[in-house]
Parts: C-alpha cells; structure tokens; sequence
C-alpha cells in the first residue's frame, strides 16, 4: 500500500522528510559510521517531496525495494496492514537494504497491537512468537501491549534477513531538542531505550548487529522554519 503523506509541520513526520529529502548525505553518514559501511551511497526511495512523501507498507513496501518476489512469503508471515515504513532505502539493486523508524519524542515509542480480526492476530502473534525464538528472548507481554511498534519492525527485519536471506538492516532515527513538539535530549533517549529493550528482553539478542540508532539533532539539519521565524541553526 502507498501511502501519500502531507507535508510535515512538526515532530517525526516534519523532520524525517527534510532529513530524506534535503539532507541525505547527514543520514548517509550516520549509517555508514554506525554499520561501518564504506560510501554507502544510498538511494532513498521514500518518503520523496516528489512522490507526495509517500509511505509504503505490506506488498509495496517490498516493490518499491525491488524485492517483490517475497510478497507472497510476507502474506504467510504478516497480515495486511502491517508497519508503514518512514523511510526507505537501498544501495543497490543488491543491497544493501534499510528499513527506518523515526521518533521525535519517548511517547512514540509506546504502542499496542491494534488489529481486530482473529485471523491477524494469531498470525501476528504466530510470527512474533517465531522472531523471539530466533532472537533467543523470553516472552513479554510488552511485545503486544507496550512496545508493539518496536517489535513489529523487528519481525520485518527477521522476515528479510532469515526468510528472504535479503542484506537488510533496520534503523531507528531519534531526533533530538525537537522544538516543535517534545523537546527530548540524547539523554533522555539514551535512558528511555536502554529501559524499553531491557523489558523486552533485547539487551542482546541474534539481530543486533542489523540493528541501529541514529541521533539527529534538528537544530543540525540548518533550516529555516517559517512557523518559529527563526533559524533551526546558525
């Protein structure tokens, strides 16, 4: 599913897209520091000023990845409606791939499973239950009502990396002194997610190395934001 996105004014969805769309090379960068990647050079297919800062999710999102050939293993593995993708992207028609979620504040990454039909949500339990067992993690109640956001991306990364034998990588961009919403410094976050993945039981599990964060300061991205009048940097 294609999801066109309005423009954004203020939290995640503002900066993930002038990040995407007007600073790459930062984003790029921050990858390539974190996952010890040489010129990444990554082509970022979404969320494009052009293509109405569409999100992606379910089948699309794989097509827009040039992975199509998997969305039948992904109906067996996830109901539709499953994680609507922030932000994507791939070095080439090979891979490297990268799945990102972003966060402007902590209240973003408290979330439930929302699905109503008996259907999905055994599925859905079926193969969080499967993506547990390949991390080597115990069972929480969190995983379903808590952090469920969190570890349903998780689940795509394991479904790529394991099912599809795909070289896909999962980042969580925060966004740090966020003025357009909750401001949240590297701190805050620092003991936020240190919290959320000691309840999960994901200090340490067999993904990690796939998986990463990034810290982007607006104030860094040096924009001019009409609606505070002001520089985001000097």
């Amino acid at each position: 599913m294609r999801v066109p996105q309005p423009e954004g004014t203020k939290g995640s969805l503002k900066w993930i897209q002038l990040l995407v769309n007007d600073h790459p090379a930062k984003l790029d960068a921050a990858i390539s520091k974190k996952l010890q990647l040489s010129n990444p050079n990554i082509q970022w297919l979404s969320p494009l000023k052009s293509d109405q800062y569409a999100e992606y999710r379910d089948g699309s999102f794989l097509d827009i990845l040039g992975l199509g050939e998997f969305k039948d293993k992904l109906r067996e593995f996830w109901p539709r409606n499953g994680p609507q993708w922030d932000a994507l992207g791939r070095c080439s028609e090979e891979g490297p791939y990268f799945l990102v979620e972003a966060k402007a504040n902590i209240p973003e990454i408290m979330s439930n499973l929302g699905a109503k039909s008996e259907h999905s949500i055994a599925l859905i339990r079926k193969s969080l239950a499967e993506t547990r067992k390949y991390l080597r993690c115990k069972d929480s109640q969190l995983w379903e009502n808590g952090f469920y956001q969190y570890v349903n991306r998780l689940a795509h990364l394991y479904f790529l990396r394991n099912i599809g034998k795909v070289d896909a990588y999962l980042i969580f961009v925060y966004f740090l002194n966020d003025p357009t919403h909750i401001p949240t410094s590297r701190q805050q976050w620092t003991g936020a997610l240190e919290l959320q993945k000691r309840l999960l039981g994901l200090k340490n599990h067999r993904l990690r190395r796939y998986v990463t964060e990034i810290f982007i300061d607006v104030k860094e991205l040096r924009i001019f934001d009409h609606k505070f009048g002001r520089a985001m940097n000097s």
